[in-house]
């Protein structure tokens, strides 16, 4: 509508008019991410089903209907993202498989038995078939004083072994500090070395003695420890896995002895009959042990034995039997020098470790050697530590 001013100027006026219009009510305005899948890191069991959302005016929208949340079996929902990584080989990307287990300490035998039964959803290095076994290690200690190993299961990523690994001359003062290592490797032929492919640790001191514990533990990636500095220079000693020294006694290993007066014979019967744990003289990290034993004073030409020599070994069995003739009071007042050797063809033998047995001893030393000698015709068998002194005899 147009107007004359006061100056007789055409002004145009514009008319507006308000539009009355009832909006209804407020939708919640979509994000873009809610047309993609959802993966959640964290555990399935802390996870709820996201709500859903309300239909859209037209009736529905064919994007939110793919993305219907999947129902378990329990009836409880989880998003497709999460679905598909459960159905995948695990349910987290560090997820090695498990091991089943089972430990039992003969207390009256000094003996630690490892039962290994199977292993679950092993994660081969590379495609394919894969072949497995398993490595045992006590620690803290030397690595092949104490290695022991399954047969190699071939083609199988839940290999079952019912294998029984035998620790002799374990204490139940060793397993209230020893821990059990247990590696699952991977052997190749395209590698020279068998790989690991998880291992596992268990503190020994949780065992009962003379009672079965079945274990059913994940394996973890390998921990690689430094060797202890004060072994440095000691020669055949660069094989330790773990910061944590034992004793000296301990670093050199056990014997097990039999003793027996015979009533028949008139004499002291002696029985070499293994060692166990002894500390690796040679380049290879292993010794070719042999055991001298010796009654002092001298009574004659046989007062010296030898054992056998055992090729490779850190856990050598000897089982072989020595007979010193003479009288119970005499025998008393005479010392039995034990010493474990290494064998080296060309060069000095290595002394690895000895233990005297008299009247003199102390501790369970002096326990056998009275016992022996006290009852007639019974065998007393007991493990000895072997300790760091040579004995001062000539060969």
């Amino acid at each position: 509508m147009a107007t004359s001013g006061a100056r007789g100027e055409k002004v145009t006026m514009q008319e507006h008019m308000a539009i009355n219009v009832s909006p209804g009510p407020i939708r919640p305005i979509r994000q873009i991410s809610d047309y993609f899948p959802h993966f959640y890191p964290f555990a399935p069991a802390l996870l709820r089903a996201r709500p859903t959302l309300p239909a859209l005016p037209d009736g529905g929208n064919p994007v939110e209907e793919a993305r219907t949340p999947a129902v378990k079996p329990g009836g409880s929902q989880l998003p497709q993202g999460l679905e598909a990584e459960q159905d995948g080989d695990s349910d987290e990307t560090t997820a090695l498989g498990s091991l089943e287990f089972t430990l039992l300490l003969d207390q009256q035998n000094c003996v630690l038995h490892c039962t290994i039964h199977r292993a679950k959803g092993l994660k081969p290095l590379d495609s394919g078939s894969i072949d497995t076994f398993v490595k045992a290690n006590l620690l803290p200690g030397t690595s092949k004083a104490s290695q022991l190993r399954t047969r190699t299961v071939r083609g199988s990523r839940g290999p079952h072994w019912d294998e029984t690994l035998t620790y002799h001359g374990f204490t139940c003062q060793d397993a209230g500090r020893k821990t059990l290592r247990l590696c699952v490797c991977e052997e190749s032929r395209l590698r020279r070395r068998a790989e690991p492919l998880g291992e596992l640790r268990v503190p020994l001191k949780k065992l009962v003695p003379n009672l079965t514990r079945s274990f059913n533990i994940c394996l973890e990636k390998r921990r690689l420890t430094k060797r202890p500095r004060s072994l440095d220079t000691a020669r055949g000693m660069s094989l330790y896995e773990e910061e944590e020294v034992e004793a000296a006694g301990e670093e050199r290993g056990r014997i097990l002895l039999s003793l027996c007066y015979s009533s028949q014979r008139g004499g002291l019967l002696v029985g070499v009959l293994r060692c166990a744990h002894l500390a690796p003289m040679d380049a290879n990290g292993y010794s070719d042990p042999f055991v001298r034993i010796f009654l002092r004073p001298n009574v004659g030409k046989k007062s010296k034995y030898k054992t056998t020599v055992r090729k490779k070994t850190l856990n050598p069995e000897f089982n072989e039997e020595f007979f010193y003739a003479g009288q119970r009071e005499e025998l008393a007042q005479k010392t039995l020098l034990v010493s474990v050797w290494d064998y080296d063809l060309g060069t000095a033998n290595d002394f690895i470790g000895g233990v005297q047995l008299s009247i003199n001893s102390t501790g369970e030393k002096l326990r056998h050697w009275r016992e022996c000698l006290a009852r007639s015709d019974r065998r007393l068998e007991l493990w000895h530590p072997l300790d760091g002194a040579p004995p001062q005899l000539s060969d």
